[in-house]
């Protein structure tokens, strides 16, 4: 149903694609495309940092017959605003998402996150366990256990303060052209094709007056929390998660094996794979399968089975 075109893929006419709609969270307002079919259960993509709603393309146009798709841009993302301030945290993500799911108004839902789409996906899983029938989080787990270093709040302050100071004075990095931009995309996932990197650059850049391509997110999401990721927390938040959740990874990524370093055990319900030839992006590096694992996860019953 896709075609092929020099700048990545277009839909045609007999599949037709995703509608742009608005709402809003903390006065911002933040995007959201919708592929249709209200009629059906509301399945929500949600990206990971620094990418786009339309990095579900594929896995929309492969679904979108059984489900009413909606994928959110992240605050700071793809064509939502921007943060004034500059502040982007997982509560406020998860607050956006839950303004979002109130407006559609289509409980309950089913979740597919990545990396920090992941994390908000279970955040929110958690908080509102009633609310969602399943639950797919690729890599969103957060940093590796052994990642984590604990250091004094006063240095974690004073280093927090150092970056967003470095922040104010950087300047988001300009690209000849659409070429030289789609080059960067498969620097960062070299297990990209030349398609899928020329479409994901496409929808996640724009090109500036002085006919230069700029990426469209707000370079301030790069910025780290001075308050730790904290373990116990998150394992407390999974542990409220009472749907069964598919957790994914990469076996070519840097994220650890949940079920090895123990972060797994804390889900009630889960099933877990290690995607062979897949980096951080599975959905991207490996499509039918995971495809096949997302497909026979939503097939089986509310126990796993």
């Amino acid at each position: 149903m896709f075609r092929r075109t020099r700048y990545g893929l277009a839909m045609s006419a007999e599949f037709g694609g995703p509608t742009s709609h608005y709402y809003y969270s903390q006065r911002l307002k933040l995007h959201y495309v919708d592929w249709g079919n209200a009629d059906k259960p509301l399945l929500l993509l949600i990206h990971g940092g620094r990418d786009h709603a339309r990095n579900w393309d594929w896995v929309a146009r492969e679904m979108r017959e059984d489900f009413h798709i909606v994928a959110p841009d992240l605050r700071g993302h793809g064509d939502s605003q921007w943060s004034i301030g500059g502040s982007y945290a997982l509560i406020d993500y998860t607050l956006d998402i839950a303004l979002l799911l109130d407006a559609l108004d289509e409980y309950p839902v089913t979740i597919i996150g990545h990396s920090l789409g992941g994390a908000i996906s279970l955040q929110y899983t958690a908080t509102y366990p009633d609310r969602v029938t399943k639950v797919v989080a690729i890599e969103g787990l957060g940093p590796a256990p052994g990642m984590i270093k604990e250091r004094p709040a006063q240095e974690r302050m004073r280093y927090w303060i150092k970056e967003m100071k470095g922040f104010a004075g950087r300047r988001p990095r300009r690209y000849a052209t659409l070429d030289e931009a789609v080059d960067r995309m498969r620097d960062a996932n070299p297990h990209l094709s030349e398609v899928q990197a020329r479409h994901l650059t496409v929808h996640g850049s724009y090109r500036d007056e002085d006919g230069t391509y700029v990426w469209k997110f707000d370079n301030y999401t790069r910025t780290t929390t001075p308050y730790l990721f904290n373990k116990n927390d998150a394992r407390e938040l999974w542990g409220e998660i009472t749907c069964p959740a598919l957790l994914l990874r990469g076996s070519d990524s840097w994220a650890s094996d949940p079920v090895e370093d123990g972060r797994a055990a804390v889900f009630s319900n889960y099933a877990f794979h290690n995607v062979d030839g897949a980096g951080h992006w599975v959905h991207h590096d490996q499509l039918d399968v995971f495809l096949g694992h997302v497909r026979k996860f939503f097939a089986q019953g509310s126990n796993g089975r």
